[in-house]
């Protein structure tokens, strides 16, 4: 039962490092707090590379870094594109949205022609996944704004109806989709320890940049208590890819993977039992549709 807690455990990991990413993220005044929020990850993305290298002994090198650069510059756009989305829209709205992008992979894969045969149930999956994702759009869009404003009084964070709110998570699954696909394709070539290594020392590099920009040009300040919950979620990415490879690595992926997708689920219960979001049905039916377009797709992984 070794896969069985580290699935859970990722699955807490994943949700808790969306969850503090949206603390440290939510504030619209901070026009910085995306590369605040990706010098985090990339400091302890670093530092765990660093002990991959060094005491687990796995081999990176400028030729690995290069080969696998594209894959890491769509993740990491990918990322930090959320990171900004979660100034303008609910986590319990963005998270099955970005969540989503395991159904993109399988459309790209379905047109490229390189996807393998499916069943029946993975089409409707994909079906369920891309119809919850546009029916949130469409119920976010279409909210009377007097019902936005009483709904989100709990939370204290008021979210007004823009494109920008949904475009982003939008962005975020389609660079994301597009980089698990070139993933597929680059690790034929490549090591995975090594080809992970090479992602979190690209990230290292974006977090640098980002404190060149933001800390010695912009010369904005870090306030350590409102820097604080983007490293918790950094570490909580950080031990959530580990655990998962674990899980995946123990030979029961085909029951790993359904439990580890639906962290999603788990993020926005987090937000309704602690930042207080509170959506309409209208909303929640569409996550529902969309959580068991993934929860398919999941049972369905590997």
């Amino acid at each position: 039962m070794t896969w069985f807690w580290f699935s859970i455990i990722t699955l807490l990991c994943w949700s808790g490092s969306d969850f503090f990413s949206k603390i440290g993220c939510r504030d619209a005044r901070d026009k910085y707090s995306q590369f605040k929020m990706v010098m985090a990850v990339g400091l302890v993305m670093g530092l765990h590379a660093g002990y991959m290298v060094f005491v687990n002994g796995v081999e990176i090198s400028w030729n690995v870094i290069l080969t696998y650069l594209p894959v890491s510059l769509l993740y990491i756009g990918s990322m930090t594109l959320g990171y900004v989305g979660l100034r303008y829209i609910e986590l319990s709205i963005s998270s099955p949205i970005c969540n989503a992008s395991g159904a993109l992979v399988a459309i790209i894969a379905i047109v490229s022609g390189t996807a393998e045969p499916m069943e029946a149930t993975q089409y409707l999956a994909i079906v369920f996944a891309c119809a919850g994702v546009i029916g949130l759009g469409f119920v976010e869009a279409n909210e009377d704004e007097t019902l936005r404003a009483a709904r989100q009084e709990a939370s204290n964070y008021k979210y007004a109806k823009s494109w920008l709110a949904l475009a982003l998570p939008i962005a975020y699954c389609l660079l994301d989709a597009a980089g698990t696909f070139a993933d597929d394709l680059v690790l034929e070539t490549l090591n995975e320890d090594s080809a992970n290594v090479a992602y979190e020392l690209t990230f290292l590099m974006a977090g640098i940049v980002c404190f060149v920009y933001t800390v010695i040009i912009k010369k904005q300040k870090l306030v350590p208590k409102m820097e604080l919950p983007k490293y918790v979620g950094a570490g909580f990415e950080t031990a959530g890819q580990l655990t998962y490879i674990y899980a995946l690595a123990s030979g029961e992926s085909a029951l790993a993977a359904p439990i580890i997708s639906s962290y999603c689920m788990a993020s926005v219960l987090w937000s309704r039992l602690f930042l207080k979001e509170k959506l309409s049905w209208k909303h929640y039916l569409c996550i529902a549709i969309t959580f068991a377009g993934i929860l398919i797709m999941g049972i369905y992984d590997m």
